[in-house]
């Protein structure tokens, strides 16, 4: 695990204004990265960091003679369009970049870095982004027993999750192609459903469109094909994590995933945030990851005292909903739930552990899905099939409207944060996907 350093420093602050206003995502002990470039431009993308309202442009800052040796070819790296060179690197370079950019941002910086430092801000307000890595491939885990559990007992009171949840991360390998950035509209898929007591499925557009809350996980180096990674080094290998809306048609899931798991009803849409914060950021937010005394102990491969110490990260999360109606009326979105990342029954690095087991090569820019997350109590499902218990208990938004499902026109937004005594809270941003008419 990361330790805490000088980027840490809860008494830090920056030149720029905006990153030392209170509750902002993007103070200087954050510095997330994403890829962007001026909103309508022809100019390429290339990699940004985040201050305040700012973007540092990764490409203007090499350029100049700002930085050398390893943080100066990690910025070189990371001002490409696509941050898989930078990921390669592995955390020498990440950290080496990490730690000059907090120098060159930092409020006791030489005026005349600070003058050449601002020729690289552009408005965050300005900019456009785009997935900020090329994903080889996507694995989408199912790890929080709360989300589990919760879907088990809407079919049966007395349900369970199925046995190997208990010993295992669970996953399946995703679509790639239409993961899309913060912003991402998509229309209704169709596909088959069929009916209880009937003889055969119909086919139509989705009717129980659900999202997921979860978070993406971000691969930085990879390893080679027959080479597992230990637990105690999996961490090594992931650069950061970002936000990720896996959004779900239950009524086209049920039907189609038995026996060899989803397909269509998840492989429509995937909407992520653009900004992704690194491990090292989210050092101070580590907390002791724990299994209850009267359930399964993992295997001794997903086994060991680093991750007891500090595998589980305390990253606050909230799921919003905007019907049309809401935004005609400008009277804004409806939160749904709060919970966090914490509750997770596996940690990052038993899914990352646990995914290369059996011999399986992980690529830098391969994307996880940390699985739906839902904490144990009333208001935390990470999912609307939970809250609204498969819309039996409809859920009433602000406005007064109800949802069992999603409708045509609402947009949801993802928010997190991270924020402990003692330490700057940062944020990711926001995830926001809207929900378009179906095609067929």
């Amino acid at each position: 695990m990361i330790a805490l350093n000088h980027t840490h420093d809860v008494d830090a602050s920056s030149w720029v204004a905006a990153a030392n206003a209170a509750g902002t995502d993007f103070p200087i002990q954050n510095l997330p990265y994403a890829v962007f470039r001026r909103t309508g431009s022809p100019q390429p993308f290339r990699g940004g960091v985040a201050i305040g309202d700012q973007v540092l442009d990764m490409a203007a800052l090499s350029a100049r003679q700002l930085l050398d040796g390893l943080a100066l070819d990690a910025a070189r790296a990371a001002a490409l369009p696509a941050l898989n060179d930078f990921f390669t690197l592995g955390g020498a370079a990440w950290r080496a970049l990490r730690h000059a950019v907090f120098a060159l941002l930092r409020d006791d910086a030489p005026a005349a870095t600070m003058h050449a430092v601002r020729e690289c801000l552009v408005p965050q307000a300005e900019v456009e982004y785009t997935v900020p890595a090329r994903i080889g491939d996507y694995t989408d885990f199912y790890t929080s027993i709360d989300h589990a559990l919760n879907i088990s007992r809407l079919m049966n009171p007395e349900g369970d999750v199925t046995p190997n949840f208990r010993w295992i991360p669970t996953a399946y390998h995703g679509r790639v192609s239409t993961i899309g950035i913060s912003g991402q509209r998509f229309h209704r898929p169709m596909g088959q459903t069929m009916a209880p007591g009937a003889e055969a499925p119909t086919y139509h557009a989705c009717a129980r469109l659900d999202y997921e809350l979860e978070l993406g996980i971000w691969i930085g180096e990879g390893n080679a094909a027959g080479e597992a990674i230990p637990l105690e080094h999996a961490e090594e290998h992931v650069f950061g994590i970002c936000l990720l809306n896996d959004w779900s048609a239950r009524d086209i899931q049920f039907w189609e995933m038995a026996p060899l798991g989803p397909f269509l009803a998840k492989n429509f849409a995937t909407t992520i945030s653009p900004w992704i914060v690194t491990m090292e950021a989210l050092a101070p937010y580590r907390e002791a990851w724990t299994r209850p005394a009267n359930e399964p102990q993992p295997l001794a491969y997903l086994e060991g005292s680093a991750n007891r110490e500090s595998g589980a990260i305390d990253i606050r999360l909230e799921v919003w909903l905007e019907s049309e109606k809401a935004r005609s009326e400008g009277s804004g979105p409806s939160r749904l739930s709060r919970t966090s990342f914490r509750h997770q029954y596996w940690s990052v690095a038993q899914m990352v552990a646990h995914h290369t087991v059996g011999g399986c090569s992980l690529n830098p820019g391969d994307l996880f899905g940390s699985g739906t997350i839902s904490g144990p109590g009333p208001g935390e499902a990470g999912a609307i099939i939970e809250l609204a218990r498969a819309a039996q208990d409809p859920v009433t938004l602000a406005n007064g409207e109800q949802r069992g499902f999603l409708e045509d026109g609402d947009a949801v937004l993802l928010r997190g944060w991270c924020e402990k005594p003692g330490h700057a809270r940062i944020g990711f941003g926001e995830s926001r996907g809207m929900v378009l008419p179906a095609k067929g």
